[in-house]
Protein backbone atom coordinates (compact mmCIF):
# COMPACT_ATOMS: atom_id res chain seq x y z
CA UNK A 1 0.00 0.00 0.00
CA UNK A 2 2.84 2.38 0.79
CA UNK A 3 4.09 2.14 -2.79
CA UNK A 4 0.81 3.12 -4.43
CA UNK A 5 0.02 5.70 -1.75
CA UNK A 6 3.03 7.72 -2.92
CA UNK A 7 2.09 11.03 -4.54
CA UNK A 8 3.63 10.27 -7.93
CA UNK A 9 3.25 6.49 -8.29
CA UNK A 10 -0.36 6.49 -9.49
CA UNK A 11 0.29 9.38 -11.88
CA UNK A 12 3.33 7.66 -13.40
CA UNK A 13 1.51 4.34 -13.77
CA UNK A 14 -1.38 6.11 -15.45
CA UNK A 15 1.09 7.89 -17.75
CA UNK A 16 2.44 4.51 -18.83
CA UNK A 17 -1.01 2.99 -19.33
CA UNK A 18 -1.10 3.64 -23.09
CA UNK A 19 2.20 1.97 -23.87
CA UNK A 20 5.96 2.57 -23.75
CA UNK A 21 7.03 6.14 -23.03
CA UNK A 22 10.40 7.89 -22.85
CA UNK A 23 11.51 9.76 -19.73
CA UNK A 24 11.17 13.22 -21.28
CA UNK A 25 7.73 12.39 -22.65
CA UNK A 26 6.61 11.30 -19.18
CA UNK A 27 7.82 14.58 -17.67
CA UNK A 28 5.71 16.51 -20.19
CA UNK A 29 2.74 14.18 -19.89
CA UNK A 30 2.62 14.33 -16.10
CA UNK A 31 3.53 17.98 -15.55
CA UNK A 32 4.68 19.25 -12.18
CA UNK A 33 7.15 16.43 -11.55
CA UNK A 34 10.89 17.07 -11.60
CA UNK A 35 13.14 14.83 -13.67
CA UNK A 36 14.85 13.70 -10.48
CA UNK A 37 11.57 12.74 -8.79
CA UNK A 38 10.42 10.93 -11.92
CA UNK A 39 13.68 8.97 -12.04
CA UNK A 40 13.32 7.99 -8.38
CA UNK A 41 9.69 6.95 -8.91
CA UNK A 42 10.54 4.92 -12.01
CA UNK A 43 13.37 3.12 -10.20
CA UNK A 44 11.10 2.27 -7.27
CA UNK A 45 8.37 0.97 -9.59
CA UNK A 46 10.92 -1.08 -11.51
CA UNK A 47 12.32 -2.56 -8.30
CA UNK A 48 8.80 -3.62 -7.32
CA UNK A 49 8.17 -5.28 -10.69
CA UNK A 50 5.51 -2.82 -11.88
CA UNK A 51 7.41 -1.32 -14.82
CA UNK A 52 10.13 -2.39 -17.22
CA UNK A 53 12.99 -0.21 -18.42
CA UNK A 54 14.08 -0.94 -21.96
CA UNK A 55 17.32 0.55 -23.29
CA UNK A 56 17.92 0.58 -27.03
CA UNK A 57 21.53 0.46 -28.27
CA UNK A 58 21.20 3.00 -31.04
CA UNK A 59 23.43 5.77 -32.32
CA UNK A 60 21.50 8.09 -30.06
CA UNK A 61 20.68 5.82 -27.10
CA UNK A 62 17.08 5.86 -25.96
CA UNK A 63 15.26 4.37 -23.00
CA UNK A 64 11.58 3.59 -22.74
CA UNK A 65 9.48 2.61 -19.77
CA UNK A 66 6.43 0.40 -19.90
CA UNK A 67 4.14 -1.39 -17.50
CA UNK A 68 4.73 -5.04 -16.74
CA UNK A 69 1.75 -7.40 -16.61
CA UNK A 70 1.70 -6.85 -12.84
CA UNK A 71 1.77 -3.06 -13.25
CA UNK A 72 -1.06 -3.22 -15.76
CA UNK A 73 -3.29 -4.79 -13.10
CA UNK A 74 -3.33 -1.37 -11.38
CA UNK A 75 -4.90 0.46 -14.33
CA UNK A 76 -8.51 -0.48 -13.56
CA UNK A 77 -8.31 0.44 -9.85
CA UNK A 78 -6.62 3.74 -10.75
CA UNK A 79 -9.34 4.44 -13.31
CA UNK A 80 -12.06 3.75 -10.71
CA UNK A 81 -10.37 6.10 -8.20
CA UNK A 82 -9.98 8.78 -10.88
CA UNK A 83 -13.66 8.57 -11.76
CA UNK A 84 -14.59 8.69 -8.08
CA UNK A 85 -12.51 11.86 -7.68
CA UNK A 86 -14.16 13.47 -10.72
CA UNK A 87 -17.63 12.59 -9.46
CA UNK A 88 -17.10 13.47 -5.80
CA UNK A 89 -14.33 16.07 -5.86
CA UNK A 90 -16.67 19.04 -5.43
CA UNK A 91 -18.46 17.37 -2.51
CA UNK A 92 -15.13 16.68 -0.80
CA UNK A 93 -14.03 20.28 -1.28
CA UNK A 94 -17.41 21.54 -0.01
CA UNK A 95 -17.09 19.39 3.11
CA UNK A 96 -13.55 20.63 3.68
CA UNK A 97 -14.69 24.21 3.19
CA UNK A 98 -17.62 23.76 5.61
CA UNK A 99 -15.35 22.19 8.21
CA UNK A 100 -12.95 25.14 8.10
CA UNK A 101 -15.64 27.75 8.85
CA UNK A 102 -15.69 29.03 12.42
CA UNK A 103 -18.45 27.68 14.58
CA UNK A 104 -20.60 30.36 16.23
CA UNK A 105 -20.98 29.86 19.97
CA UNK A 106 -24.01 31.09 21.79
CA UNK A 107 -23.76 32.42 25.19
Amino acid sequence: MELIADKWTVVVIYGLSRGPVRHGELVELIGGISRKMLTQTLRRLQAHGLIRRRAYAEVRPRVEYELTALGATLIDPIHVLTEWARTNGDAVLDALDADSKPVAHSG
